[in-house]
């Protein structure tokens, strides 16, 4: 007895052709993928030695086998593809600490670098530099940190750079003479290039004060450079000011670094030679904020005379011989200023036609151009 289909389940002779061998391929491929698989002999041999180091413990620790370890595969590869993507940045950092580990906070690797050690004061100078100071960081100087990108940086502040060496007796020139020489320089060396009066322009009253007046020509100079500055009297070749409507200084220190020495004299009393260069950070008096640097060395003799045998003023200096170097100024302009240059203007003045040479070098003597030569500093 048949039983009669179901309206709901059609017979195989009521499927079409076309959809059953589709139905069927299915079935095989699903029966094909289902079944269990034999290892290859590689496979075979690969989970055979496996085993076997486990066995002995000589698997490292973390080590998976089977289909756990291949369902990490994934994460493993996008890992590795992080890695990669970050392998660029993570070189240039490692690159830029390699150059200056200080770029890492807390110095991880003991270096003792820091910005702030990197910015620590210079210990003073005692005698002559053998180099110019290395390569300073290619950064721009700002309203907050003037000195930036100069060796200046780690220089002293102000008259804190002018030590005095330890005064000993000269000849018949006693201790005590020795010392009020240097004290009288130092004088002498602050009012010309520290005073904040001085450095605005104004007459530089506390340096002219040291000065002997048994030496009336060079103060008559000196005043009438004051007074009508011009090439043959021009005040900045002692004092270091700057046209207040031009510029302005930034902040109130100015860097200085050098050294003094003393000798016996030649009348009667104690030799003084100040070697100092002073760093000026200004900005235009009215515009735009941007800082530059004016760089001034300063080579001074000075004698401080025995008034039992010559025609002098006790308690004054004779100046004997005054040289200067002057680094970021205008050539060719003789109205008893400084001029900076700004590296966003062009230089009204003639090109430059004299030697390159770095103002921050303090291992040479002043060097002195022919004629007329107007150089470039590589730095300010």
């Amino acid at each position: 007895m048949s039983e009669k289909p179901s309206d709901d389940q059609p017979s195989a002779s009521e499927i079409p052709d076309d959809v059953w061998e589709q139905f069927t391929r299915d079935t095989e491929r699903d029966i094909r993928s289902s079944a269990p698989k034999e290892p290859s002999a590689r496979a075979r041999m690969v989970s055979e030695r496996l085993r076997e180091q486990d066995a002995r413990g000589e698997l490292p620790p973390g080590w998976r086998t089977g289909p756990a370890w291949q369902e990490m595969n994934g994460r493993a590869a996008r890992r590795r593809k992080l890695w990669a993507v970050l392998g660029v940045p993570v070189a240039v950092a490692v690159a830029l600490v390699a150059l200056k580990p200080s770029l890492l906070p807390g110095d991880p690797f003991g270096t003792g670098e820091s910005q702030a050690a990197e910015a620590s004061p210079l210990p003073d100078e005692t005698a002559a530099p053998t180099a110019a100071p290395g390569a300073s960081d290619p950064e721009q100087p700002t309203l907050d940190r003037p000195f930036a990108g100069s060796p200046a940086l780690r220089w002293a502040d102000g008259e804190t750079g002018i030590v005095l060496p330890d005064a000993e007796a000269v000849g018949p020139v006693s201790k005590d003479r020795v010392a009020q020489a240097l004290k009288l320089t130092k004088k002498l060396l602050v009012g010309a290039n520290l005073d904040p009066k001085t450095v605005r322009g104004a007459r530089p009253a506390a340096a002219l004060s040291v000065l002997d007046p048994q030496q009336p020509e060079l103060l008559d100079e000196l005043d009438t450079g004051l007074r009508s500055p011009s090439r043959k009297h021009d005040p900045v070749t002692l004092f270091s000011r700057f046209d207040p409507d031009e510029v302005r200084p930034v902040g109130d220190v100015i860097k200085t670094r050098g050294r003094m020495t003393f000798k016996k004299g030649s009348h009667g009393g104690v030799a003084v030679r100040a070697d100092y260069t002073f760093v000026y950070p200004v900005v235009r008096a009215d515009g735009p904020t941007e800082v530059t640097r004016t760089i001034v060395r300063r080579v001074l003799d000075v004698e401080l005379a025995d008034p039992a045998r010559y025609q002098v003023t006790p308690g004054r200096l004779l100046l004997l011989n005054y040289d200067q170097e002057i680094g970021n100024s205008s050539c060719f302009v003789y109205d008893g200023y400084l001029h900076p240059e700004f590296s966003s203007s062009t230089s009204a003045g003639p090109s430059p036609s004299g030697p390159a040479t770095d103002p921050y070098d303090r291992s040479k003597g002043i060097e002195h151009g022919g004629g007329d030569d107007c150089g470039t500093v590589t730095r300010t």
